[in-house]
């Protein structure tokens, strides 16, 4: 195979090698995810410790594995995700590879100004946000809606499947397949389960909107590879000029955070529009007829008209930008017809590379379709120079434009708060209105009826967004006949699926919510003793749906429920419609030996009267009474109330599944998993008191897990990932409660990103207290609790660069003080490869063991 001539200076190799991807990474969120994880029976023997595993600890090189007991556990298969058709009677099940092989991670791949592309390929190197590596299928099956009848699809010459997408007339399903050398279109026959690859179709997926189902449901929209590109731009021997970059003094901070392996010099220039270049063609999937449309381009979103006559194209436009990514990059908004000849130009956007923190850029945003209209465009323009500091009536007004786009666009109406989107009702007067307010941290969404001359909004929910308990749940669509979206609405009545978060625990629900006069009908709720939540409806009465289920002793399964009669003086919060379930799968349980753990909810306070929480996980074969060494873990969160801080989420009744840290309980150790470890204040300046606050969250917590007798107070841990990680480094540096830390792609330095981190919004200069009193690089001198550093060497999070870990871990060594560092090699935010994930689990049970568990025991 003839080898690329790339840039030495922007492509990560890897390998020597070009290997082919025959798996890929962590499960990829579905479309219809899963419910999470939860516990059960039947005690493993006693695990080994870390000691006894493969591989020596002080190894320069290689990987390690942790005891044979938890590799076990960490081989396991995730449960299966589900893909209903458009009708509802045929599923398609698909089980992801969890972990793929290191061979699949090491592919060399390119940096360009936010993308990471393999250039083999074209894949995207990494899921959108730039977290990890894409996933790919390893089991796909059809079943059949009410009988589960199952029909295997043989995926023998698909090298890595990805999600697949429904044609809305049920008949044929379609998906993404990266080859040897390509990312190939796949099409599947809903009546048989053949699945074919498209002969002559590479697609450029870099910059999304790669495949999309036209109105006519027997056509595809898709980005091609252009044909004649040619060989890529050789590299240059020497350097063609200097790196160039120049402010002019513009006033006003400018937002950095985004910034994200952006382009650097003209050869990157040439690689970004070498790889971003694509062409426009139809595919009919009956005959596999390619047609091309349009000339070529570098075209980031592309969306079909609900009609089908129309296309919206966004095409990237030069001069680029050394400072930010694609998505900021000067464009144009164009319509074309079906042959590819623009008609209408909506929008000409210069670069924005001065955008506010935590800021919006001015012009026409978040253009699109109206859902429920032929073909009218709907976009959203800032009135506050897209700055939440700025104090005006209305941050946003709301545009539409309508076929054939013949004069000026109109205003449709203008929000308090800044706009997130439109969700569209089946009555084409009907719309649902988002607003968000992070100043304060709430939420509205109104009705509005968008065909009245001088439309109102009329708030329907207005409330924090940190408020659980009262959230209303989250709109129900139905997929239309020319593949739209629109609010499931049967006359006044649309439905509610929500989470159900209450002080007992999640338990999700399904309501009837009638638009007039603003009252909700429960028509599901959740068991008790189960965790079931609403996944999708039946038919177009309403009366049957599909659930998924799980409970501590069984696995994640989708059941059928039908609603009965109606129950007189049900309880408030609890359903008015009986209905029974029938099992609709039957996917076994991966580790049974996992059902041995148990986990209780746990509820305590701060000391300033914050209501707190935490899961308590015990390990197999635990004895009550009995104190055992523990590890805690958690994720701080902002809030704006304190009477918010404190509320439940998640579920006792979730089936356990072990990854991570939880990995650790066939070890022998108690998790205390999920702590609330709240930071309650003003938006604008919470972190004021960040580390009184982290301080305080975990003392609560150890000395509730101390006061029921299940955790030994001498022998406590503490583990974060990410905004975690920070904590687990500040509070060995700040507090006496842990014995030992494991910090894994963590940022510990906050003046290396000046304009903000997590929900701090001032920057540097305006809050330099703030920023090095967040910041444990600066207290290293005092920091002598053992902490094992972890980090991916390729963390494209601009807040938690590779460097972070290695200048904090060169803080600890020069002042004195214990600590590991681990860099795992070409592994992103989270980490991919199998090989990655066994050395984690084997270096924290290793750093544990040696720190935690032989701690002498003082607690009574």
């Amino acid at each position: 195979m003839r080898r690329m001539r790339i840039s030495p200076a922007r492509l990560v190799l890897a390998s020597f090698t070009l290997l082919t991807p025959l798996a890929c990474a962590s499960p990829q969120p579905a479309t219809h995810p899963v419910s999470p994880p939860a516990p059960g029976s039947n005690a493993p023997s006693p695990a080994p410790t870390a000691a006894t595993s493969e591989g020596s600890a002080d190894a320069p090189s290689g990987y390690n594995k942790p005891p044979e007991n938890i590799l076990k556990v960490l081989h396991a298969p995730s449960p299966p995700s589900a893909y209903p058709n458009r009708a509802a009677d045929t599923l398609l099940v698909a089980s992801w590879v969890d972990y793929p092989p290191m061979s699949r991670v090491v592919e060399p791949f390119l940096k360009l100004a936010g993308v990471r592309v393999e250039p083999r390929t074209r894949r995207k190197h990494d899921t959108p946000g730039g977290y990890g590596i894409a996933s790919c299928i390893r089991e796909l099956s059809i079943v059949k809606v009410p009988s589960g009848a199952e029909q295997k699809i043989s995926l023998a010459n698909a090298a890595c499947p990805e999600a697949p997408n429904w044609s809305p007339d049920n008949r044929h399903f379609a998906f993404r397949n990266t080859s040897e050398t390509s990312v190939d279109l796949w099409v599947g026959d809903a009546s048989t389960g053949e699945i074919h690859r498209v002969p002559g179709v590479a697609i450029n997926p870099m910059f999304g909107s790669s495949v999309q189902w036209m109105p006519d449901q027997k056509t595809l929209l898709v980005k091609l590879v252009p044909r004649g590109l040619g060989a890529p731009p050789a590299a240059q021997i020497s350097a063609d000029g200097p790196s160039i970059q120049e402010t002019n003094g513009e006033k006003g901070e400018s937002s950095t955070y985004e910034t994200r392996d952006t382009l650097n010099n003209k050869h990157d220039e040439a690689l970004f529009d070498y790889y971003g270049a694509s062409e426009l063609a139809f595919v009919d999937v009956t005959t596999d007829r390619v047609q091309p449309v349009g000339a070529r381009g570098m075209y980031k979103d592309v969306d079909v008209s609900p009609n089908g006559e129309q296309i919206l194209v966004e095409t990237i436009q030069k001069p680029y930008s050394y400072v930010t990514t694609y998505d900021r990059f000067a464009h144009t908004v164009d319509i074309w017809d079906r042959q590819g000849k623009p008609v209408h130009r909506v929008a000409t956007l210069p670069v924005a590379d001065r955008v506010p923190v935590n800021g919006v850029p001015v012009g026409p945003r978040a253009i699109d379709w109206r859902a429920s209209e032929p073909a009218t465009l709907v976009w959203a323009e800032a009135l506050d120079g897209g700055d939440w500091k700025a104090k005006v009536p209305a941050r946003d007004k709301i545009m539409v434009h309508k076929a054939p786009f013949a004069g000026s666009p109109s205003e449709l109406f203008r929000t308090e708060q800044r706009y997130s989107g439109i969700s569209w009702g089946e009555s084409t007067s009907l719309a649902f209105v988002h607003e968000y307010d992070d100043n304060r941290h709430w939420k509205r969404i109104s009705a509005v009826n968008v065909d009245d001359p001088k439309p109102a909004t009329r708030v329907v929910w207005d409330l924090s967004s940190d408020d659980h308990y009262k959230d209303p749940g989250s709109l129900v669509y139905r997929q239309q006949a020319n593949g739209a979206w629109l609010v499931r609405q049967e006359g006044d009545t649309i439905y509610l699926r929500g989470t159900g978060s209450s002080p007992e625990g999640d338990r999700p629900f399904l309501d009837r919510f009638n638009v007039k006069t603003l009252k909700a009908e429960r028509l599901f709720r959740s068991g008790r003793s189960v965790l079931e939540s609403f996944f999708v409806f039946l038919d177009d009465t309403s009366k049957s749906f599909l659930t998924w289920r799980q409970s501590p002793n069984d696995p994640p399964n989708l059941f059928r429920r039908t609603l009965r009669n109606s129950v007189p003086d049900a309880p408030a919060g609890e359903p008015i419609m009986a209905s029974i379930e029938q099992p609709l799968t039957h996917f076994p349980d991966p580790t049974p030996e996992v059902r041995a753990i148990k986990k209780r909810l746990v509820k305590y306070k701060r000391k300033d009267g914050v209501d707190l929480s935490f899961t308590l996980y015990t390990p197999p074969g635990y004895n009550e009474g009995e104190r055992v060494p523990a590890v805690l873990y958690a994720y701080p969160l902002d809030y704006a109330d304190a009477s918010k801080a404190g509320q439940v989420t998640g579920s006792e009744q979730t089936f356990t599944r072990l990854r991570n840290y939880k990995l650790l309980l066939l070890a022998g150790y108690a998790i205390l998993d999920n702590a609330s470890f709240p930071i309650v204040g003003d938006p604008k300046k919470a972190y004021d008191t960040y580390l009184e606050q982290l301080v305080a969250d975990a003392k609560a917590a150890v000395d509730k897990a101390v006061e029921i007798g299940v955790v030994d107070r001498d022998r406590i841990g503490v583990t974060g990932h990410s905004h975690g990680a920070l904590m687990t480094v500040n509070l060995l540096a700040h507090s006496d409660l842990f014995r030992a830390g494991v910090a894994t792609s963590g940022s510990y330095n906050k003046t290396l990103t000046p304009f903000g981190f997590q929900h701090e919004r001032r920057s540097v200069w305006e809050a330099q207290s703030v920023y090095l009193k967040a910041s444990p690089f600066f207290v290293a001198d005092k920091l002598k609790r053992p902490v094992l550093i972890m980090h991916g060497s390729d963390d494209a999070n601009p807040g938690t660069t590779p460097l972070q870990a290695t200048k904090l871990y060169e803080a600890i060594r020069g002042n004195g003080g214990t600590a590991r560092l681990v860099m795992l090699p070409h592994e992103p935010h989270w980490y991919a490869a199998l090989e990655s994930n066994e050395q984690l689990a084997f270096e924290m049970l290793r750093w544990f063991d040696t720190y935690v568990k032989p701690a002498k025991s003082t607690t009574k």
